[in-house]
């Protein structure tokens, strides 16, 4: 009877939950597009404005749309399985194709500015997380949306599917976290006392 109860609010509440998520989202896209279009130089393919792709397309590719992905499964639940495993596939290929164009991007701008690749714990952490994900997308897509495993195989793997795709977004999360707070400690490097509070640090 408990569980029944409790399963029942968590169904009403759900749409609340999921327009919160969706809200925070995309605020924090929008932050970080003002951030760096605004305070950081805009955006361009070309000189120090380049980096600027890199922020902006690993929280919209990484954070928000592999959120969304996450989702799905829950927002959909009366749809059919197939339906909702396309829609969970290609929004993790939108957010695998942004987050390549937003790592071409940094690299590219490291190159072109003579600084070293990888010197820091964020490109560690971000990349390792990227090299997880893609794979993780590729077991994806191997299991269940064009499945080569038998049906015994593929109950085995389904957990640690969730838990990695779980995993995962937790350390997307966190590696943005380290390269927003890096990208601020050299913004402010010799130039603003942190305690003065300029709307970008804030």
């Amino acid at each position: 009877m408990y569980i029944h109860a409790a399963s029942s609010l968590i169904l009403r509440t759900l749409p609340w939950y999921v327009a919160g998520s969706q809200v925070l989202g995309v605020a924090c896209v929008v932050i970080t597009g003002v951030w760096m279009g605004h305070y950081r130089g805009g955006y361009a393919w070309d000189g120090s404005a380049q980096f600027n792709v890199h922020p902006l397309c690993m929280v919209l590719g990484l954070v928000f749309l592999y959120g969304d992905a996450v989702l799905v499964y829950r927002v959909f639940r009366n749809e059919t399985k197939r339906s909702v495993k396309i829609l969970h596939a290609l929004l993790h290929m939108m957010a695998l194709v942004i987050s390549i164009v937003g790592l071409v991007a940094v690299f590219d701008f490291h190159s072109s500015a003579k600084i070293s690749h990888m010197y820091s714990l964020h490109s560690w952490c971000g990349m390792l997380t990227f090299v997880l994900f893609v794979l993780q997308w590729l077991l994806g897509l191997g299991f269940f949306l064009f499945p080569w495993a038998s049906a015994q195989l593929r109950s085995w793997y389904l957990p640690l599917h969730v838990f990695f795709g779980l995993l995962l977004l937790a350390m997307s999360v966190g590696s943005c976290l380290l390269g927003i707070t890096e990208k601020l400690l050299f913004s402010m490097l010799g130039k603003i006392k942190y305690n003065h509070f300029c709307v970008q640090y804030v």
